[in-house]
């Protein structure tokens, strides 16, 4: 690989920083150029591989040598900080940790809670919410929209769907907004506390069954074959909260974003709504809120892209970058907004086994979302210069801490 002067490397490595990640698209376009895979540093100065290229990135993603067993790189991991195998609080007893035969398991568990039609039921109850929301916005003015709408739309939906009793919202949606900022000093309490919350809410549902998520779950726990652990049981429910929460309100202020600075793809949407599932995958893959996937690790000595990756090595992929190199069927500008795009393709959900059991939330929350705003809410603009907004600075999450609007109401 020939570096130069332009090349995004310090010492090296790819640094994944807050001032990466702020310019996170421009700077994975460089590194597309230079190749699929680059050497890298992420939070606490673990040193890994992360994977850039669409095709690579699949292979990554089912590779049979790259594992969530962390055990090969046990050293290096305890060097940043990290201890394998002890109790966790948090988001480790669930199965996007989990290697086959226990992801096999695990997935399968959850999926028996977590239905299509649990999904699907949910979809009127979103769109209320979303015209809440919007009644409770003064006729016009300026508002952030993070605040007002992005982030209490889904942790509503995900806060009744486990049956969150609604004294506890306010802790839930904080907690939950803060578990995947890893460099926050937030972080770990938030993890603490949303995990006593679950837990807590799980012994409560046991006694008192309803017909929610956690009662859901709880029955799998008590009844199913090869039922989960006490562990596994709240782990699955961090996982559903985090993945059910954070990843979509991100994913709604990065659309949100996208449209307010292309206001001809805004006003598109806005004549022809029917647009809006075909626009909804091309968000995902224009600017996706999980920037990258969370870590792999070499169990042998392998090669990917031409590369040898030692055993131990972390893979991270990057899920955002993996889609503006993604062939598609129109469309000659990966880096633009077209959402007329037909069949948009990304990594935004992973790919092989590992694939987001949420993606028909997610995807629901977003259609209905932006339609509802865009259809009761004729004037919409940036309030403040894009240069001037703050993103989030770690983890696997990308997007906007506020986006300050202007607006009217119809």
């Amino acid at each position: 690989m020939s570096l130069h002067e332009s090349c995004p490397y310090q010492d090296g490595r790819v640094v994944i920083d807050a001032a990466f990640k702020a310019d996170a698209p421009a700077r994975y376009a460089r590194l597309r150029e230079l190749g699929p895979i680059h050497p890298a540093e992420f939070h606490l100065g673990l040193r890994g591989w992360v994977v850039v290229g669409y095709d690579l990135a699949r292979e990554a993603l089912t590779h049979p040598a790259l594992r969530k067993d962390a055990t090969p790189a046990a050293e290096a991991l305890a060097a940043a900080g990290y201890v394998l195998h002890q109790p966790k609080v948090g988001l480790g007893a669930q199965m996007l940790e989990a290697d086959p035969p226990e992801h096999t398991r695990l997935r399968r568990l959850a999926s028996a809670a977590f239905t299509p039609r649990r999904t699907a039921d949910l979809a009127p109850r979103i769109e209320q919410i979303a015209h809440d929301l919007i009644d409770a916005l003064p006729p016009s003015g300026e508002v952030d929209l993070v605040e007002a709408f992005n982030a209490p739309l889904p942790a509503t939906v995900i806060a009744e769907l486990l049956g969150i009793p609604r004294e506890h919202h306010l802790d839930f949606r904080r907690w939950s907004g803060l578990a995947l900022r890893v460099a926050s000093p937030e972080h770990r309490p938030a993890l603490a506390g949303l995990h006593g919350l679950l837990a807590d809410l799980i012994a409560v549902k046991r006694r008192h069954p309803q017909d929610d998520l956690l009662s859901a779950l709880v029955a799998v726990r008590d009844e199913e074959d090869g039922r989960l652990s006490e562990e596994e049981l709240v782990g699955t429910a961090m996982m559903l909260v985090v993945a059910g929460h954070e990843s979509t309100v991100n994913l709604l202020g990065n659309a949100l974003l996208a449209l307010l600075r292309h206001p001809d793809q805004l006003e598109l949407l806005r004549e022809r709504p029917g647009l809006m599932p075909g626009a909804v995958e091309e968000f995902l893959r224009h600017d996706t809120s999980v920037e990258r996937s969370t870590s792999r690790y070499a169990s042998q000595d392998l090669e990917l892209g031409g590369v040898p990756i030692p055993r131990g090595s972390m893979i991270v992929v990057a899920l955002g970058s993996a889609g503006h190199d993604a062939p598609q069927a129109t469309g000659d500008d990966p880096a633009g907004l077209d959402v007329t795009r037909p069949g948009a393709r990304h990594l935004a959900f992973g790919h092989g086994i590992h694939y987001c059991l949420g993606a028909p939330l997610a995807r629901l929350e977003t259609d209905i979302a932006l339609r509802t705003l865009l259809s009761r809410v004729p004037e919409l603009a940036l309030a403040a210069p894009v240069d001037s907004l703050g993103w989030i600075g770690s983890g696997i999450i990308r997007g906007v801490l506020s986006l300050p609007v202007r607006y009217r109401v119809g």
